[in-house]
């Protein structure tokens, strides 16, 4: 029986009772769950098969961004349907938002139309809490109450904009324009991290040519049949990254 130590909306992540590659027991595993959640929680549905194509796309784009990107991750390997063996990292309570288009909240709030291309990649911070509503939060803010430091933001930064170009490039090989997506980070070994994953659930990602959704607005919008929005995100990325 595996120890569950946290039960999130999605996901819930199980000790690893296991060895990892350095002998130690100190690796984690991530079940990706059916469940699937708008408004923090406040449109909720269980949709079978989710689970498993969130993982599967997470696990390719975290092989990609190592590979491509020099991107460091806690993703160790796939051990099971919708499950990753990830190494443990103390998670920065802190939503890295990255924004190529106006589109959800961003739109709403500055009155910008969904779709318009933006004149620069936009970097957001938000904290994490869904008591709170994942407020944003500036620099100054983040630092004033320790949730992070000034040169722990800069190589989240760093980090988000190099993930952003990687993905833009990979996605464009898959016929898919990457509208926004949401980064979580942690510690590890005096590193930080990308952690967590990359899916449709935390990405916008719209078909290039018609604009179709293929995320998770299918749910939010009530725009129908998210597992095949899911599977044709995982479909296209099978094959573009080899290119």
């Amino acid at each position: 029986m595996k120890e569950a130590l946290i039960h999130g909306k999605s996901k819930i992540v199980y000790q690893n009772h296991g060895h990892n590659e350095n002998g130690s027991d100190t690796s984690l595993i991530i079940k990706f769950t059916d469940a699937i959640t708008a408004g923090n929680g406040a449109k909720k549905a269980d949709i079978a098969g989710k689970g498993r194509l969130n993982a599967e796309i997470s696990q390719i784009l975290f092989e990609y961004l190592a590979d491509f990107g020099g991107i460091a991750s806690h993703f160790i390997q796939a051990v099971g349907d919708g499950e990753m063996l990830v190494k443990q990292a103390e998670i920065i309570p802190i939503e890295v938002i990255v924004r190529n288009t106006a589109a959800g909240g961003f739109s709403r709030k500055y009155g910008v139309a969904e779709g318009t291309a933006l004149d620069n990649v936009i970097i957001e911070f938000c904290r994490k809490s869904d008591e709170l509503g994942d407020p944003m939060m500036n620099e100054s803010q983040i630092t004033a109450i320790g949730l992070a430091s000034v040169a722990e933001l800069d190589e989240m930064r760093r980090q988000a904009l190099r993930i952003n170009e990687v993905l833009l490039q990979l996605f464009s090989h898959a016929n898919i324009r990457l509208v926004d997506f949401k980064l979580e980070f942690g510690r590890c070994g005096g590193q930080i991290i990308l952690c967590d994953e990359i899916s449709p659930d935390s990405c916008r990602l719209w078909d290039a040519e018609t604009g179709e959704r293929l995320d998770k607005d299918r749910f939010r919008h009530d725009l129908g049949d998210v597992l095949k929005g899911y599977q044709e995100v995982l479909d296209r990325l099978q094959y573009a990254r080899y290119f």
